[in-house]
């Protein structure tokens, strides 16, 4: 494809089309909010509401959402389609190759900063990386790669990291035989305290409640006013953390780059935390759905634990087997079922111009579940994410499917390595020392899984294997 400003993806051709892009009727723009938009806005964009995902997973929600975009490709053609709303311009990205397009083409033409995006996230991360432009997003992306040590699937600090989620579930598996989402979840913030902000920070709990109080005003986006004491609290909070922090630490990391306080040049070292505590519970909810998956295929588990013979001695391995599981999970049951980009310029596709300032919409699970594009769509198939033999993550295999848990491209999450190495860390350490049956009268069936699947209401028995 050709972007409009050359760019990444400008190594891909496309037939360049006249006029506008083909636009929604009027009838057709309030089923895409009514049933694909709306849906994810009512289960929280930035903080998940328990009692929506769940009536979510009862009316298998997704499943419309993926049935309605596909509608909307046999109708309108690969797209992109615009939307009746007034007052916002919005498109939906409707074809693989689009995606692609989209995610290759950041920042420019398309920004991950999206006006939405910008309004929700600057509850807590005014001037994070995800909502930043120009030079200001280029230092500030090579401030997070630095700490998160993107592209390396085992980071720097990988001894200590490995350590403290293996701590974590140890104390946890002592304490109870069953693990419910409320008890995984408090070990595991436990855990990215100390990992994100020091030993010191382990049982600092007023850090993540501010945090949910933050996301909970930032679901609202541009109705919301912003809540300045708490951010400044949780900024005070950070700023201490920061200041103690020993080696082996996130923020750590943080501090060799500059005064975390100092806002000089616009980087706002601080400001770059919270975006790695807020994507932490998602990683969470990604581990416990995979733990359920590996829970009832007892072939895919048994090629885990086959990996596992490191996890006791702390080391970092990299446990292929365990990782294709939590992004297959990811895959099914996507944290982030909306991509958002802005045009920063008019960009042309084969069906027409879209105007700059308009907001692109890439719905993910459409993608990734689409039955008629996607033939793992409904079953768990690990084998997506491994190269031929078994031995190591290939993510590279399905370039021509749009699977993108993680985004993809420029802007693609810099914290993938380490989510990756916590959340297979934390499953193999359950796995490595127990059975783990699913606590339900209705387990999972892998060759048939259901659209939406609520993590809070996973739950396991434990028995132990030794």
């Amino acid at each position: 494809m050709i972007a409009a400003s050359g760019g990444p993806a400008a190594g891909r051709l496309l037939v360049r089309g006249t006029g506008s892009v083909p636009r929604a009727t009027a009838t057709d723009t309030l089923r895409v909010l009514t049933r694909v938009l709306g849906p994810n806005i009512a289960q929280g964009v930035i903080a998940r509401r328990p009692t929506v995902v769940r009536l979510a997973q009862r009316c298998q929600v997704d499943a419309g959402v993926v049935h309605e975009t596909a509608r909307l490709r046999r109708r309108y053609g690969r797209g992109p389609l615009r939307l009746r709303v007034p007052g916002r311009e919005l498109a939906l990205v409707l074809d693989a190759e689009d995606v692609h397009r989209v995610l290759d083409g950041t920042p420019d033409p398309f920004t991950p900063a999206n006006a939405e995006k910008r309004a929700a996230l600057g509850q807590f991360q005014p001037h994070g990386v995800l909502v930043s432009r120009g030079s200001e997003r280029a230092s500030r992306r090579r401030i997070n790669e630095h700490a998160l040590d993107t592209g390396h699937p085992v980071h720097g600090d990988a001894e200590a990291i490995v350590a403290a989620v293996h701590d974590e579930v140890g104390g946890l598996l002592a304490r109870t035989d069953d693990l419910t989402w409320t008890a995984a979840q408090q070990a595991w913030r436990r855990a990215v305290r100390r990992v994100v902000l020091g030993e010191q920070a382990r049982d600092d709990e007023v850090v993540h409640t501010l945090m949910d109080r933050l996301r909970g005003r930032a679901n609202w986006s541009f109705l919301a006013p912003r809540d300045r004491r708490s951010r400044a609290a949780l900024r005070d909070r950070l700023t201490i953390h920061v200041d103690r922090a020993g080696p082996g630490s996130l923020a750590a990391r943080l501090r060799s780059t500059g005064s975390p306080s100092d806002a000089e040049g616009g980087i706002d070292v601080l400001d770059q935390i919270p975006q790695w505590l807020f994507a932490a519970d998602p990683a969470l909810m990604v581990a416990h759905r995979a733990l359920a998956l590996l829970a009832v295929d007892p072939a895919a588990r048994d090629r885990a634990r086959s990996e596992m013979t490191e996890v006791a001695d702390h080391t970092a391995p990299l446990l292929p087997q365990v990782r294709a599981a939590v992004l297959e999970s990811a895959r099914l049951w996507p944290t982030t079922p909306l991509i958002l980009r802005d045009t920063t310029e008019a960009t042309t596709w084969p069906t027409g111009t879209v105007p700059a300032g308009a907001g692109l919409l890439v719905v993910t699970p459409y993608f990734h579940r689409d039955e008629s594009r996607e033939p793992t769509a409904h079953r768990f198939a690990p084998e997506n994410w491994l190269s031929p033999d078994g031995r190591s993550l290939d993510e590279t295999a399905h370039d021509h499917r749009p699977l993108v848990p993680f985004s993809e491209g420029p802007a693609s999450c810099p914290g993938q390595d380490l989510v990756l190495l916590m959340t297979s860390t934390w499953i193999a350490a359950v796995l490595d020392r127990h059975e783990v049956e699913p606590r339900t009268a209705a387990p999972l069936d892998p060759s048939s899984l259901p659209a939406s699947l609520s993590p809070f209401d996973l739950a396991f028995r434990l028995r132990s294997r030794s």
